[in-house]
């Protein structure tokens, strides 16, 4: 073969301009178009609701030290003034011909006054930061206990919803910023107070000077706003490439596919995808950067001129006589304070405003957890004597998705060990997923005991139900908590003592280094790491705990599948011992396992395509199930090499 014939072939970057790309869009997104109504008017409108949210959240976390945090900011204030008061009489007292003792005697009694306002607002100032370090993070812990409360109260449906991930996303970022709301919800406040001091200090020393102040500090304050609601759009218009590059990151760094990060030799081609995006991130930063910049440098040259007119303006009235030197003075501080304190209003609001956009989104995703709230029923259930499933179907969101499961019906009795069958896709974990209450039925029924599942308490029903998933937890606990995970009994070492026995888990345990205490978490810390098929006893011996304790479904997805023959044997014969009482489902792809169930349901295509007990679905020459069988048995492997010259051997039929 020519050298010519190897040479890799070079990538269709054409066909890559047209490969679909990771999204995180989703329908109802109305945050673009709320940061594109950020204005100084809708600042300043908004601004009384979220810093009363801010307090409401602080108010929650800790009630006494907001009462002081809010004391403390008015008595700021009223110092505040006080002593601006007392520059004025201090001023007066000095700025007199004579002899300077008389006047500082005259000026003690202000002098006083002021030094001992200037302290006090000092300390309070310390007392806020203080009062704030203990507030803020019992606000960030109730936020995430609110959130977490409302993933968990989802529907399971809402995780194959896009729109649902990123309303989880959105209302993480939010439940982020509430430590900074409140933070920024005291800025607004301290200011508004200074403010307030400092302008009613400059009305009583002149009316003009309290809208000349305005004036001046309005470029200031709309070039916030306006600053803000360009970082605010920059951000969501990186949304997209942000959120891919959490993917591409997770996939790459991740413990599970290190292996074959590897071996796949992926890591060029999945960090070239990683630069794309981050580019995409960098130039739009930029574009937002050069525009803020601009907009900052037109309102400084606004500034600049509305200082211009304040400062011409008091020269005026102290050279028209209107006012004195001291009250001249005491104008120049309030001058200082009053344009400090507007601007932190405006500057501080265009910031909690754009909080406040977040914040929306988590407690939108708290009131209806993401559009996807439980809410059923209020039947509890007993252990369910018959199930009856009556033409159900089923569909994953997705243009493109086929129907997991097209007319099923279905009886299971108590007492009865059923087992599923078919190939991948067939629609058989759906259907137990169904069965077990995560998925309501979007077309058809399942009623236990003749009541519909909706109509059942969700978490009443799931006690009834013990299952093992393909895909099980291996949960970073103790040895014995992954078996009971909180479920306690008067007895309960004894009952998974005796659960685990029966797959052959307490082996597992009696190797480990602390025995049922040991932690099982590798890569934390001190924390043991169990074998695949460890991992699968304890699932087993979970579901059998769960089931011992309250008897109903017990449904097992794949649940033999790391392990050797004997532990297989023994589990296999737990099922049996323990079918009275209880509906026993068992999905496996070893169809010699089904030879435990009374009846075996052949599924294909989201259909049952067969139905009946071992004997009679392989003595059936033609079916699904006979021809699953006779591929299971047939072993040999075609053009096997011999001992010879290249001779072939066929393997056993």
């Amino acid at each position: 073969m020519s050298d010519q014939a190897v040479k890799p072939e070079k990538p269709d970057t054409h066909q890559e301009d047209h490969d679909e790309e990771l999204r995180l869009r989703f329908p109802g997104d109305h945050r673009a178009e709320a940061g594109a109504s950020m204005s100084t008017t809708a600042v300043l409108r908004r601004l009384p609701r979220l810093v009363r949210r801010a307090l409401e959240l602080a108010w929650a976390a800790d009630r006494t030290a907001t009462l002081f945090l809010l004391l403390c900011q008015l008595l700021a204030g009223v110092f505040g003034a006080l002593a601006l008061y007392a520059t004025t009489g201090t001023l007066g007292a000095l700025l007199v011909a004579g002899p300077i003792g008389p006047h500082l005697k005259a000026a003690a009694p202000s002098l006083l006054l002021l030094t001992v306002a200037a302290g006090l607002r000092a300390v309070l100032g310390i007392a806020v930061v203080g009062l704030s370090g203990r507030v803020a993070p019992r606000i960030t812990r109730e936020a995430e206990l609110a959130l977490i409360a409302a993933g968990c109260a989802a529907e399971l449906k809402a995780y194959d919803e896009p729109a649902y991930n990123e309303r989880w996303e959105a209302a993480d970022r939010g439940a982020s910023t509430t430590p900074d709301l409140l933070s920024n919800a005291q800025d607004v406040i301290a200011a508004t107070v200074s403010l307030a001091a400092a302008a009613g200090v400059l009305a009583t020393l002149h009316p003009w000077l309290v809208p000349l102040l305005l004036l001046g500090s309005v470029p200031t304050g709309v070039a916030a706003v306006r600053t803000a609601r360009i970082h605010y759009l920059a951000a969501l218009t990186t949304n997209e490439d942000r959120g891919a590059l959490r993917v591409y990151r997770w996939h790459l760094i991740d413990k599970s596919r290190a292996d074959q990060v590897r071996s796949d030799q992926v890591t060029p081609f999945l960090m070239a995808k990683y630069r794309r995006a981050e580019a995409k991130i960098v130039a739009a930063t930029d574009r937002a950067t050069r525009e803020a910049a601009r907009v900052s440098l037109i309102a400084a040259l606004g500034t600049g001129a509305g200082s211009a007119l304040i400062w011409g303006t008091l020269l005026f009235l102290v050279a028209s006589g209107r006012i004195d030197l001291a009250a001249a003075g005491t104008a120049t501080f309030a001058l200082r304070t009053a344009s400090s304190g507007l601007q932190g209003v405006v500057g501080n609001g265009a910031r909690l405003y754009r909080m406040g956009l977040y914040l929306d989104d988590y407690f939108t995703f708290l009131d209806e957890a993401g559009g996807h709230r439980i809410r059923r029923g209020h039947v509890i259930p007993g252990a369910p004597g018959l199930v009856e499933v009556g033409n159900l179907s089923h569909a994953y969101p997705g243009e493109q998705q086929e129907p997991a499961l097209r007319g099923v019906s279905m009886t299971l009795r108590a007492g009865e060990v059923v087992a599923v069958i078919g190939q991948n896709g067939s629609g058989k974990s759906t259907l137990l997923k169904l069965l077990s209450g995560l998925y309501l039925p979007q077309s058809g029924r399942i009623t236990w005991d003749g009541v519909p599942v909706q109509e059942l308490d969700a978490e009443g029903m799931w006690t009834r139900v013990a299952r093992v998933p393909q895909e099980f937890a291996r949960w970073p606990l103790g040895a014995a908590e992954n078996i009971h995970l909180g479920h306690v009994s008067d007895d309960v070492m004894a009952d998974v003592q005796r659960a685990a026995a029966r797959t052959g888990f307490d082996e597992v345990v009696g190797r480990l280094r602390s025995g049922w205490r040991t932690l099982l978490a590798q890569g934390w810390w001190g924390g043991a790491e169990l074998s695949g098929g460890g991992w699968q006893r304890a699932a087993v011996a979970r579901a059998l705990y769960r089931t011992m304790r309250h008897p109903g479904l017990l449904i097992l997805d794949e649940p033999t599948s790391d392990l050797d023959p004997r532990a297989e044997h023994r589990i296999l014969h737990a099922l049996r011992a323990l079918a009275p009482g209880r509906i026993t489902l068992l999905v496996t792809h070893n169809i010699a396992n089904t030879a435990v169930a009374d009846r075996v349901i052949v599924m294909d295509k989201g259909r049952i395509v067969q139905s009946g007990t071992w004997s009679e679905l392989a003595g059936q020459r033609d079916g699904l199930f006979r021809e699953l069988l006779d591929l299971q048995r047939d072993r040999a492997v075609p053009a096997q090499r011999g001992r010879g010259d290249g001779e072939s051997v066929a393997g056993p039929t």
